[in-house]
């Protein structure tokens, strides 16, 4: 039974460390189905997106789905620890458990109490090991225990360091594209504003940020859970404003060069396949929303729209069907990211003026200020 229960408590502490190894230290995404992360992001997140899915109200929906990212990550450093502390445990237990005790014999809590002191480097001395097993186990578990606390102290900054560069462009996205964000507002405040250099400027600094997020996301997937400062706001509504107006770019609009916007759209494009493959092709599947985003009524409205400003779009039928093939590139993505995250997609088009979030206060009161 014992040598059962130390081959058992060997095989967990090397699955738990394996997986921390992976989530923490591994820059490149495992490959492996079975993750212990994986699996309990998947339940955490389905029980956690089930109460959410029931407020109606889309502004506590929000905040409440924001406090996921970061408790989800504490409750999985504490699991990681508390099942390490139970592994050498089991593991001093299966080596007769050969301690020294204030109360006699030691019982298997008095066994978990030493194996939790020494994992986070107490040393208080009054559990003490008596072999040199015990003490080759106490040594490990000692050396495991320092090491995790030590990557735990360098990860979290990591983490909020990846979050405030993620969400710089976001917040830039406020002026430039309206908040919501939109493809159309953002084409059509540039061309009011006759600065269309400024817009290939965004589309170049849009390219990299969508390289950084993929990289930083698939590195640290926990950051996909981790929720914007605003509500109308999010990773996953300004990788699609950024695809559509790229999308509209190539599509063809006079004054605006559309190599860099091929560029901005294949990396974002890849951002959007690679991001929604990390949960798995059984969590996240691609698929075409029901609601056609933007249907040709839709499209012609938009066109006059920007016509109405004096931009140059092409709003024939060849424009739309080459604008329809650029979207199945990237839209099923989207919508599989937005569904599971429950984060809106954005409009092509705002249906109705609304106030960007930089002219409004705490108080909901709109600081009406001349828009450039």
């Amino acid at each position: 039974m014992r040598i059962l229960v130390g081959i058992l408590s060997v095989v967990l502490i090397f699955i738990i460390l394996q997986d921390a190894f992976e989530t923490i230290v591994l820059p490149r995404r495992p490959t492996r189905r079975f993750r212990l992360t994986r699996i309990f992001y998947t339940l955490m997140w389905h029980l956690w997106s089930g109460i959410g899915r029931k407020i109606r109200s889309m502004p506590r929906r929000d905040n409440y789905l924001s406090y996921f990212g970061p408790l989800s990550l504490l409750l999985l450093l504490i699991v990681w620890a508390v099942v390490l502390i139970f592994g050498f445990a089991s593991l001093q237990w299966a080596f007769g458990a050969a301690l020294q005790a204030p109360e006699g014999a030691p019982g298997f809590f008095t066994v978990f109490y030493m194996s939790g002191t020494t994992f986070f480097t107490l040393g208080l001395g009054d559990v003490t090991p008596l072999t040199t097993a015990a003490r080759i186990i106490t040594i490990i578990e000692c050396g495991i225990g320092f090491g995790f606390l030590a990557l735990v102290i360098g990860y979290l900054p990591v983490i909020y360091q990846s979050f405030s560069r993620r969400e710089v462009n976001i917040s830039l996205l406020d002026a430039h594209a309206g908040s919501p964000p939109s493809a159309a507002e953002m084409l059509h405040r540039h061309n009011v504003g006759h600065d269309m250099d400024a817009l290939v400027n965004i589309l170049r600094e849009g390219e990299r940020w969508a390289a950084d997020m993929m990289e930083s996301q698939l590195s640290y997937p926990v950051l996909m859970y981790y929720r914007s400062q605003h509500d109308r706001q999010s990773w996953v509504a300004g990788l699609t404003t950024l695809l559509d107006v790229c999308a509209l770019v190539i599509v063809g609009i006079d004054g605006i060069p559309a190599k860099p916007a091929w560029f901005t759209f294949a990396i974002a494009r890849h951002a959007a396949v690679d991001l929604s493959q990390v949960f798995g092709s059984r969590v996240v599947k691609p698929f075409n929303c029901t609601d056609d985003r933007l249907p040709l009524a839709e499209f012609k409205r938009m066109c006059n729209y920007l016509s109405s400003s004096g931009m140059q779009v092409k709003s024939d039928e060849k424009a739309y069907q080459k604008l329809k093939e650029l979207r199945q590139m990237y839209e099923p993505y989207v919508n599989a990211l937005s569904e599971y995250l429950m984060m809106p997609l954005p409009q092509w088009m705002n249906e109705e003026e609304s106030i960007d979030d930089w002219r409004t206060s705490a108080w909901e009161h709109a600081e009406r200020a001349p828009v450039a």
